[in-house]
C-alpha cells in the first residue's frame, strides 16, 4: 500500500502539500483528483522519490521508494508520456529501463504485447501518436510487474476504445490485488473505474470516501467534486491556472 504521514512540501513561498494523510490500499482502483494546482503531481513526485518532502513521510509498502534497490519490481509509474526518448524504438526504450532493474528481454516483449504495441516495437517513438506513447508509458509501468502503480491521466490522447481499453486494465489490475492510484480529470471515467476517491484542494485533503459514499449524498462524483474543491480552484490573471 501507499501511505502518506503528514506529508508537508514547500516550493519556497509556496505550499505545495500541506500536511496530507492518506493510505491507498491494495485490491482497489483510488482516484486522485483535485482542481489544478491542487498538489496531486507533487503529491506523486514524493510518492516516487522524485522530490523529498519538507516534513513528513511517505511510505510505499512499508518502505521509502529510495531503499527499494530494483525500485520498477516495487512500483510502476506513468507521469508523463512524453517522457521518452524519441530516436529510440518501443522496444529499446523499454529494453533500456528494464536492464537498470535485472529484468530480461522477454519481459518486454511481453509488455508490449500486452498494451498492444507489438506491431510497432521496432519503430521509432518520435513517431508515435500521444495515444500510442501513453500505451508505452504503461508498458514501462507494468515492466516490474510490480504490486503497486500510479498513473496520471493516462487516457489522455486515447480513443473510446483506448479509454476503455484503460479502464478494464485498471480494473483487473486491482482484482490482482495490486495498489492503485490513478488521477484524472475525467470525472466520467472516473466514476466508472475507481472503487474510492481521494480528493485535495490548495494541498489539503478535502475528501476521502468510496464512490457510493460520494454518489450518495451527491447527484454524481462530478456534482461531489465541484461542491467539495468550489473553494479551492485558482485562476490568475489570464484565467485558470495550473
Amino acid at each position: 500500500m501507499i501511505e502518506l504521514k503528514y506529508l508537508t512540501k514547500r516550493y519556497g513561498a509556496t505550499l505545495a502539500v500541506d500536511d496530507l494523510s492518506f493510505t491507498v490500499r491494495p485490491g482497489r482502483v483510488t482516484g486522485f483528483l483535485g482542481p489544478n494546482g491542487a498538489g496531486k503531481s507533487t503529491t506523486m513526485r514524493l510518492i516516487l522519490g522524485l522530490a523529498a518532502p519538507t516534513s513528513g513521510e511517505v511510505l510505499v509498502n512499508g518502505r521509502r521508494y529510495a531503499s527499494f534497490p530494483r525500485p520498477m519490481r516495487e512500483v510502476g509509474a506513468l507521469l508523463d508520456a512524453n517522457a521518452v526518448h524519441v530516436g529510440r524504438s518501443a522496444y529499446n526504450h523499454l529494453l533500456c529501463l528494464a536492464r537498470t532493474n535485472g529484468i530480461g528481454p522477454r519481459r518486454v516483449t511481453a509488455v508490449l504485447h500486452h498494451v498492444g504495441l507489438s506491431d510497432v516495437a521496432r519503430k521509432n517513438v518520435g513517431g508515435f501518436s500521444l495515444g500510442m506513447k501513453q500505451r508505452l508509458g504503461i508498458a514501462a509501468a507494468l515492466l516490474g510487474d510490480p504490486g503497486v502503480l500510479i498513473f496520471d491521466e493516462p487516457v489522455n490522447g486515447l480513443d473510446p476504445d483506448g479509454i476503455r481499453w484503460i479502464r478494464d486494465l485498471m480494473r483487473s489490475l486491482a482484482a490482482q490485488g495490486r495498489t492503485i492510484l490513478l488521477s484524472s480529470h475525467l470525472m466520467s471515467e472516473m466514476a466508472l473505474t475507481a472503487d474510492s476517491i481521494v480528493m485535495l484542494g490548495r494541498g489539503k485533503l478535502v475528501a476521502e470516501a468510496t464512490i457510493e459514499e460520494l454518489t450518495a449524498r451527491y447527484p454524481s462524483l462530478e456534482d461531489a467534486y465541484l461542491a467539495l474543491t468550489a473553494s479551492s480552484v485558482q485562476y490568475g490573471a489570464g484565467g485558470p491556472g495550473r
